[in-house]
């Protein structure tokens, strides 16, 4: 780990606009109100980016660090030549987060969730002396495992059960990686329930989720790495979204690209999709509403059951809070997609015949929404696309190499004791 002069920013009440500083670790408005994101407000106004060496703390003008980890890696966006042709575009931009050499792209947990381990861990103090506490689909789980393991941070996961074949990592873990899981059955939801209740513990830090500056600004450099290869703002934004916080993040970074002056002054329409029948946030905004609509809990596991796309299954996303999905996708004229597994699984084969590499299941969905989009005729044949490849290249990185998976030290009941978890959850550290 690497200090670093600390990059200079405040935070913003996205209701209020009320600026205040950031305590350390400060996850929302001190002085309460309605419910809202804090934003990072950058001292530095124009994006000085670094070289690629620097992995993704080449941007770390707008990033809330005050160290570089070890191991970090940029997103990397190049212009599509076989996709486009194929679709009849003529700036498809593609943005992948995951491995690909021979794109340059080296993201060993072959997911962008490294964008937000990288910052959050960047912005952590060492010295506040608490376990970090990360729940997880899958993704986000392999990439903060590999991060802190590198780095050793302390660090809790909660994962569902049936999710743990995510968990694959190229060597065993540091011991300062440790796991609890909500037994089969259960969902990500489940899953932020159990870390909900380890987090009753002074012991524990919860690293936020999307209320986290860092994570969403970590996420944000797949824009910034877009916009500044391409050198404009794109018209389009496309990607699947499971929290959404991905999307909310790339509307801040517009915004700020959009301050900085040379990169355009217009926002990119976010077009967003889930993987039905998993439709939480598509059904909310085809109904005009920023409030979820009810949602079975029943119901709801069984969909996430069926879909391919298990990281997209967030039951409780920021979608009607203000600064969240709703604003996001409204203020940028945008709309919520969807497609289903079928319609993903071709999408995944096509882009892997013709960009050259095998990708997520979320992301294909993103591919899907995009095909049918152009299919439809709604998207100009000559905009500026930018499609966010969120993982992939997992096949091709895998391929000879003997894998290690990460184990549960606990496996929990969905109907967990508070107590009992709090108990064996200290014990493992």
């Amino acid at each position: 780990m690497e200090p670093i002069t600390p990059t200079r920013y405040q935070l913003e009440n996205v209701a209020t606009g009320r600026i205040f500083p950031d305590e350390g670790w400060t996850l929302e408005d001190p002085q309460g109100g309605e419910p809202a994101l804090v934003r990072a407000v950058y001292e530095k106004r124009q994006l000085e980016v670094k070289d690629m060496a620097c992995g993704i703390y080449r941007f770390a003008d707008w990033l809330p660090v005050s160290r570089m980890l070890r191991g970090s890696a940029s997103p990397v966006t190049y212009k599509s030549t076989n996709l486009s042709e194929h679709l009849g575009l003529k700036n498809l931009w593609i943005t992948f987060n995951g491995y690909f050499p021979e794109r340059g792209a080296a993201m060993t947990s072959c997911s962008f969730k490294e964008t937000e381990a990288y910052a959050v861990g960047g912005r952590l103090d060492p010295a506040c002396g608490k376990v970090l506490v990360v729940a997880s689909a899958g993704n986000t789980a392999r990439a903060f495992a590999k991060v802190c393991s590198e780095n050793q941070i302390p660090l809790l996961l909660c994962v569902p059960e049936d999710n743990l074949d995510a968990l694959w990592f190229e060597r065993s873990l540091n011991d300062c990686v440790k796991l609890i899981a909500a037994q089969s059955g259960g969902d990500y939801f489940d899953a932020i329930h159990l870390s909900n209740l380890a987090l009753r513990s002074s012991r524990f830090l919860a690293e936020g989720g999307a209320k986290n500056i860092a994570r969403r600004d970590g996420m944000g450099t797949t824009f910034l790495s877009a916009t500044t290869t391409i050198g404009r703002i794109p018209d389009y934004y496309f990607q699947a979204v499971g929290s959404g916080t991905g999307a909310i993040a790339a509307w801040e970074a517009n915004l700020r690209l959009i301050a900085d002056g040379r990169f355009g002054s217009h926002t990119a329409r976010l077009m967003v999709s889930q993987n039905a029948p998993f439709l939480p946030m598509h059904h909310a905004w085809r109904a005009g509403s920023r409030t979820m609509l009810p949602y079975d809990d029943n119901l709801a596991r069984t969909h996430v059951e069926e879909i391919d796309a298990k990281v997209l299954s967030n039951r409780k996303p920021p979608y009607s809070i203000v600064g969240g999905m709703y604003d996001a996708v409204k203020a940028t004229r945008g709309d919520v997609l969807y497609a289903t597994n079928d319609e993903a699984r071709q999408a995944a084969a096509l882009f892997e015949r013709l960009e050259g590499v095998d990708i997520h299941s979320a992301p294909a969905v993103a591919v899907a929404t995009l095909l049918k989009t152009v299919a439809n005729g709604e998207v100009e044949r000559d905009a500026v696309i930018m499609l966010n490849i969120t993982g992939g290249g997992e096949g091709l990185f895998k391929s000879g190499k003997s894998l290690s998976y990460l184990k549960p030290a606990h496996v929990f009941g969905l109907e967990p004791d508070a107590d009992e978890v709090v108990r064996i959850a200290e014990s493992l550290f």
